[in-house]
C-alpha cells in the first residue's frame, strides 16, 4: 500500500510539476502573445477610424476642387490681380494706370520706377512701382482714394509726405507758403503666377 501511495505521490508531482510548468509556460509565452494581440487589435481599429475619416475627406475633394476653381475663376472677373502673362507687361500696365490716375486728379507725375519684387512661395506674384509725385493735399486724398478703391487692387506702402518750400514773392520779398506736397509712396499690386 506504501507503494502505491508512494506512486500516488509522485503522479500527483508529476501533475503539479506540469501545471507549473504550463503556468510559466502560459505566463512567459501566452500572457504576452495575448497581450501583443490585443495591443495590435486596438491599433488596428484606430487605424481602420483614421481610414474612414481620410476616406469621407477624399469623398468632398471633388467638391472642394470645384469650389477652389469657381473662387478662382469669380476674382478673376473681379478684376482684383493684374492679368497679365509677364511681369514687365504687369509692370507696365500698372504704372500707365498710377499715371492716368495721378493726371486726372491733378497731379505731377515726377517719376515711376519698378521695384524688383521678392520671389514667394504662393500663387501670385506682387509688382511694386515706387512713385514720386506732387500734389496738394486734396489731390493725393483723391489719388489714393481712386487707387484703393480701383481694380485691379492695389496697397500703398510706404509712403512719405514732405512740404513743398514756398516761393519768395519779388515785390514783398516775403515768403509765400506752398500748399504743394512732394509724395513718394510704393504701390502694389498682384499677378497670377503662370503654369510652368
Amino acid at each position: 500500500m506504501q507503494n502505491n501511495n508512494d506512486k500516488q505521490k509522485q503522479r500527483w508531482l508529476a501533475v503539479g510539476l506540469l501545471v507549473l510548468v504550463v503556468a510559466i509556460f502560459g505566463s512567459a509565452v501566452l500572457v504576452p502573445l495575448v497581450g501583443e494581440y490585443l495591443a495590435l487589435s486596438e491599433e488596428k481599429e484606430a487605424l481602420e477610424f483614421k481610414l474612414a475619416q481620410y476616406q469621407r475627406i477624399l469623398a468632398t475633394k471633388n467638391t472642394v476642387m470645384a469650389a477652389v476653381e469657381s473662387l478662382k475663376g469669380q476674382q478673376d472677373q473681379q478684376g482684383y490681380f493684374i492679368n497679365q502673362e509677364t511681369d514687365a507687361l504687369a509692370s507696365a500696365e500698372m504704372q500707365e494706370l498710377l499715371k492716368k490716375t495721378i493726371v486726372e486728379a491733378g497731379g505731377q507725375l515726377s517719376s515711376t520706377q519698378v521695384v524688383p519684387s521678392t520671389n514667394n512661395k504662393l500663387d501670385f506674384d506682387s509688382i511694386n512701382v515706387r512713385v514720386r509725385m506732387t500734389a496738394n493735399s486734396e489731390v493725393l486724398r483723391t489719388v489714393l482714394h481712386t487707387l484703393e478703391t480701383t481694380a485691379p487692387f492695389i496697397v500703398i506702402d510706404q509712403i512719405d509726405l514732405r512740404p513743398l518750400r514756398g516761393t519768395r514773392n519779388p515785390v514783398t520779398r516775403q515768403l509765400e507758403l506752398s500748399n504743394s506736397l512732394s509724395v513718394n509712396f510704393q504701390a502694389v499690386s498682384f499677378m497670377r503666377k503662370k503654369p510652368e
